[in-house]
This record gives structure tokens, sequence and C-alpha cells, in this order.
């Protein structure tokens, strides 16, 4: 009983892990390139 919950919490958790992991990377990726441009500059 108890193993069946926390399996479907992990699948849960992973699951919003990736969703909600994918834009922050999407922005990490677009302002790193954006930061490594500011940092040349200064």
């Amino acid at each position: 009983m108890f193993r069946a919950v926390a399996d479907v919490l992990r699948a849960v958790g992973s699951t919003l892990a990736s969703v909600v992991t994918l834009p922050f990377r999407a922005l990490a990726r677009l302002f790193g390139g954006a930061s490594a441009t500011a940092r040349g500059q200064h």
C-alpha cells in the first residue's frame, strides 16, 4: 500500500520536475548566451 503510494508520488514528482525544469533550461540557455556576451563587454 505505502509502496504503491510512494511510487506514484515519485512518478508525479519526476514528471513535475522535468516539466518545470524544461522552461528554466531554455531561459538559462538564452540568458546564459546573453550573460556570456555581457561578460565579454565588461
